[in-house]
């Protein structure tokens, strides 16, 4: 196989394996595919026009990618999604046509599948049996959000980077991912604090034999003993 072939063929594994696509006929994938193209953003790459997600529907081929909102007067900030492999943006706008205000940053060099915006309504306006991918999709990010704002409102910060930390372990590895090499900052962007904050919890986990640190990776020793410390937390907060 060509290294084009190849390319062809790996863009189209990345739309089979996102969710919005899970079920589409092998002929209206195909018939979308032709539309995608690629981008690539270094590391670092903030993305701040928001008029640019009006026109535009990424999917993420390689890479994270944040989704954030900035106070600038008082230099707060907080990541409402951390998006990786798999992933869309800006289904908000697609959905509503309206400017969405949200800003994303790369945390790795990323790789993206583009689309006009115009082509994807197109495509589902004439497969609008497709539509109920995307509710659902969106549904599931609510409920996330949701979630999000549980936890700022109700927990304490030690619940939160518990939360944090178990939302992120690999099942079948029981290995901490996406965010096991995120500076303390991100971490703190994540769940509402503050990098000090954070690092300080890290380091009292750390002495409790919950995680383990090296080279600015975190790795979960044992996710029952998290699980126990998260339990124990919440009855002594009752």
């Amino acid at each position: 196989m060509h290294d084009k072939d190849f390319i062809h063929q790996n863009n189209y594994t990345v739309l089979q394996e996102c969710g919005l696509f899970t079920d589409v006929s092998e002929e209206h994938l195909k018939e979308l595919h032709g539309n995608f193209y690629v981008e690539k953003w270094p590391r670092q790459t903030c993305l701040v026009h928001c008029e640019k997600f009006l026109f535009h529907f990424y999917i993420i081929k390689h890479g994270r990618v944040k989704m954030y909102q900035t106070d600038f007067e008082s230099a707060k900030e907080h990541t409402f999604f951390l998006l990786k492999n798999g992933d869309v943006f800006d289904l908000f706008c697609l959905l509503d046509g309206i400017k969405h205000k949200a800003y994303y940053e790369c945390l790795d060099h990323t790789e993206v599948l583009a689309i006009p915006m115009d082509k994807l309504r197109s495509w589902l306006h004439s497969y609008p049996d497709y539509y109920k991918n995307f509710l659902s999709y969106a549904g599931k990010s609510m409920r996330m959000l949701e979630e999000n704002v549980s936890q700022l409102v109700f927990s304490d910060i030690t619940t939160r980077l518990l939360h944090l930390l178990l939302k992120n372990i690999d099942r079948t590895s029981n290995k901490l991912q996406n965010i096991n090499d995120l500076p303390d900052k991100e971490l703190a962007f994540l769940i509402g604090s503050s990098r000090a904050v954070v690092n300080r919890h890290l380091q009292k986990m750390k002495k409790m034999g919950l995680i383990k640190i090296s080279r600015n990776k975190v790795q979960v020793e044992d996710v029952s003993l998290l699980i126990q410390h998260l339990e124990n937390n919440r009855i002594n907060k009752n």
